[in-house]
């Protein structure tokens, strides 16, 4: 098995920050903004995401949330995987600028269920998916507006994000 750092804590941070400047740019601003991040690395980024966006928006605050998509994965009967609440910030997200989070996007399976979790919950104006990998692979037609690194891999090759608040380091590796 070969293993090769393909992002160390630099550039996953310069990352999240160009990421939070294309943010407020496409939203003019972070009005009406929601981050809603993917357990398990999704929530630690979009905690981050929400600091950048808070330090370029003079002291403006996003609040971060959790979407649990458990009940709405294709493959929920082979997960075996407790359910966790969702947090939602604010009141709602009726007539707001969702963002969902999530560190990789591989087939788009992921992001459809967090699609079906969102509508279970409300409608928001607008909804938009940020990354910290692209990798491609996709088997539903989903586009990530916001990508920190796009990493053409191949099939057989795995994508970890390695993140502080989870394993103690920031790194994102290639395992083939």
């Amino acid at each position: 098995m070969t293993k090769r750092s393909v992002l160390n804590a630099s550039d996953i941070d310069r990352a999240l920050k160009r990421i939070a400047h294309e943010i407020v740019e496409a939203n003019s601003g972070i009005e009406n903004l929601i981050l809603l991040g993917i357990p398990t690395r999704g929530v630690d980024l979009a905690d981050r995401l929400a600091e950048h966006l808070s330090n370029i928006s003079d002291g403006q605050t996003v609040l971060p949330g959790v979407l649990d998509i458990t009940l709405f994965r294709d493959d929920l009967a082979t997960l075996g995987r407790a359910v966790s609440p969702s947090r939602i910030p604010t009141a709602g997200i009726e007539d707001k600028v969702v963002v969902i989070v999530d560190d990789v996007l591989f087939s788009g399976r992921t992001v459809r269920a967090a699609l079906d979790a969102i509508a279970s919950i409300g409608r928001p104006r607008q909804v938009k998916l940020a990354v910290l990998v692209d990798r491609g692979h996709r088997q539903l037609p989903i586009r990530p507006d916001f990508v920190g690194k796009n990493l053409p891999t191949s099939i057989q090759e795995r994508v970890f994000v390695r993140l502080q608040a989870t394993e103690g380091v920031d790194e994102v590796v290639i395992e083939s």
